[in-house]
């Protein structure tokens, strides 16, 4: 069997690819494909030749959802119910997301929440969503550090269309990322929306047309991998994260504690060398 439980991992030219593999289903979500990226971004987290993970589905979609075979099966009484929404990812990943730089986040995205280790992963993420993504398909891309998607692509909610409930902390994420009318719009509705309105909403950063749509993930993923410095994107993206449970006040001293630090990293005198003599960085690993 292999390492990753429905999922396949490569690392190239430091950019990891973690990519669903249940194409026969859509990549529906059950638990063996919960473990399955949980342990592939534990090992990438720690591999310092990764400087950027990229989550796409492999096939027509990204992730269709939970698994209908799993639902069905769900328990109907209160005690059997309430086991089923403890069941998690297994696999034991050790200090994969362990705290090194920039705030700390362990209190705000602990374990026990499903995908908050993406935002204690200290490499940028990239939901790459190349096909439909729906129900807690689509909540595992808000978990990303930011979302591309194929023109092909069809987003919804579709908890409310099977008699649930905002699940998985996407009643706290949806509205900090566009605003409470467009929340309720698609959640309550539960209807299907185009790539090009998750845009216009502020949902995704960028919408590419199918046929180049990994290759013009990539060479933005590469453009991170290769021009800046880890521990900047490790710090900043704490920061941003930590910035959820912060006042304005409270952000401006997490910064003030991070420059110091920062003035005395190797990065720091290799950016401003690079710079200074025209060539490309050489940035250590994480």
């Amino acid at each position: 069997m292999s390492k990753y439980p429905h999922v396949l991992y490569e690392v190239k030219d430091r950019i990891a690819t973690i990519t669903l593999n249940r194409p026969d289903r859509l990549n529906a979500y059950n638990d063996q494909l919960a473990t399955g990226i949980r342990l592939a971004m534990a090992d990438a987290s720690k591999d310092p030749a990764v400087r950027v993970i990229v989550l796409t589905g492999a096939g027509r979609g990204f992730c269709a959802g939970a698994d209908m075979d799993v639902l069905q099966a769900v328990p109907t009484d209160s005690a059997g119910a309430a086991n089923r929404q403890a069941s998690r990812a297994t696999g034991d990943v050790g200090d994969a997301f362990k705290h090194k730089y920039g705030p700390n986040l362990d209190a705000e995205f602990g374990d026990m929440q499903r995908f908050a280790y993406f935002m204690r992963t200290q490499k940028p993420i990239i939901a790459a969503i190349n096909g439909p993504a729906a129900g807690i398909g689509l909540i595992m891309t808000l978990y990303c550090d930011m979302r591309f998607v194929s023109d092909k692509a069809v987003l919804t909610t579709s908890f409310a269309q099977r008699g649930l409930i905002a699940e998985h902390g996407i009643s706290w994420l949806l509205p900090r990322l566009i605003g409470p009318a467009h929340t309720l719009d698609i959640l309550l509705s539960a209807r299907k929306f185009s790539p090009q309105e998750a845009k216009e909403m502020g949902l995704v950063n960028k919408v590419f047309a199918a046929d180049t749509f990994m290759h013009n993930v990539m060479t933005y993923a590469g453009l991170l991998a290769n021009t800046v410095s880890p521990r900047s994107m490790a710090v900043m993206k704490a920061q941003v994260w930590k910035s959820y449970f912060q006042d304005f006040e409270q952000a401006l001293k997490t910064a003030d504690a991070e420059m110091p630090p920062s003035f005395v990293w190797p990065d720091f005198k290799e950016g401003v060398s690079h710079f200074l003599e025209k060539r490309a960085p050489k940035f250590a690993d994480i």
